[in-house]
């Protein structure tokens, strides 16, 4: 199988990405590793975090599937492939990142809010899009969005919480992006309030 849908099916299987986005690469490490140890197998480490091919390195022995966010040119998306990154995130679309993803065969998940950016992505090879941010939408969106463009696959990400998660996945979301709460947990709760949070994620997406 082509490695591309074999990186989707793995993603998507996994239902949740853990969007790790720490001030250091130290940070990003721990809360990497937390998720991984709570059951998240889908960790999307951004490129906003300081020296992220640290965090890449750090994770490379573990069975993760690892992923590079907040990506916003092709420059950044080839180092992050270069440093192991197996997808490739952005916020927006860009159909440069798009031709560099398909040339490797890797998926590329851009941030996608209207039909017109959806069917520019789409054209481009992209598989699944990422509704971002998500909180300025209602889970019924992506129902609204399967009416005229029925093979859009959605991973909404930004707002998503373990209040709305499962009506997220239950209205066809192939999987869903969390990261604030991770960030809120190890604020207060360290390591192992990461680990019991990842967890409880989870067990929620198989309810």
């Amino acid at each position: 199988m082509n490695n591309k849908y074999t990186v989707l099916q793995k993603l998507t299987e996994s239902k949740v990405v853990a969007v790790i986005r720490g001030e250091n690469a130290e940070e990003a490490i721990q809360l990497s590793k937390a998720a991984v140890e709570g059951g998240i197998q889908a960790i999307e480490i951004t490129y906003t975090t300081p020296n992220a091919t640290d965090v890449f390195h750090a994770l490379e022995q573990s069975n993760a599937l690892l992923g590079a966010g907040s990506v916003l040119d092709p420059e950044t998306a080839r180092h992050a492939l270069l440093a192991g990154a197996q997808f490739i995130v952005s916020p927006h679309f860009n159909k440069e990142i798009a031709i560099l993803c398909n040339r490797y065969s890797v998926p590329y998940l851009p941030g996608c809010m209207t039909i017109n950016e959806m069917v520019k992505a789409l054209e481009s090879g992209c598989d699944v899009l990422k509704l971002f941010p998500a909180n300025n939408f209602e889970p019924s969106f992506i129902r609204s969005i399967n009416g005229p463009l029925p093979n859009v696959q959605i991973m909404p990400t930004g707002g998503i919480h373990l209040g709305n998660m499962k009506e997220w996945i239950q209205a066809g979301a192939v999987a869903v992006g969390i990261g604030s709460d991770l960030n809120k947990a190890y604020r207060k709760g360290g390591y192992e309030a990461v680990v019991t949070l990842s967890q409880t994620y989870m067990q929620k997406s198989v309810e």
